[in-house]
């Protein structure tokens, strides 16, 4: 798989979100784990030169992952996941926030939710993501806080990981 993919983000402005479908080359239970194992999640979770550090994560419908980006002079910016739906390898969804290290809501910026859907084609998987906001202003803000270009990064890494299982 090319870790140069280029992301291609489809907004929404009448339902206020942003879809991005991604391919990995990579089966489904490698992908799922990629993206529900806090320590596999550390490894690609964050755009270089940033790391992305799991303070607790409890992958169970009302359960949540907390975690900081953390920048090379070790800086911390905290946010939550909370789990609201998890159909195993088939779909999961989750809000997303900004918060303190103890998991406290501390933004402006309401959460986001996210919408992950997997589907498997000749060893390959497909990760569909919705993302929605709760307005067009706030869609826009995270939009032009470079999210396309350090999201694409990040899932570069995700390849990067894919890459690494088989050598």
């Amino acid at each position: 798989m090319d870790s140069n993919q280029t992301l291609d983000i489809i907004i929404n402005k009448d339902e206020i979100s942003a879809t991005i479908k991604r391919k990995f080359a990579a089966n489904r239970d490698l992908v799922w784990e990629a993206w529900t194992n806090p320590d596999i999640l550390d490894q690609w979770w964050a755009p270089k030169p940033f790391t992305s550090k799991t303070k607790e994560m409890d992958f169970k419908v009302g359960g949540r992952r907390l975690y900081a980006m953390v920048s090379p002079e070790g800086n911390e910016g905290w946010s939550a996941q909370e789990y609201t739906s998890i159909h195993p390898k088939d779909s999961f969804r989750f809000l997303s926030f900004f918060t303190d290290s103890e998991g406290t809501p501390n933004s402006a910026l309401g959460p986001s939710e996210w919408n992950l859907d997997f589907s498997e084609h000749n060893g390959n998987t497909t990760v569909n993501i919705v993302i929605k906001r709760q307005s067009l202003e706030e869609l826009e803000k995270i939009i032009a806080m470079g999210f396309k270009e350090g999201f694409a990064a990040t899932l570069g890494y995700l390849d990067n990981y894919f890459e690494s299982l088989k050598k």
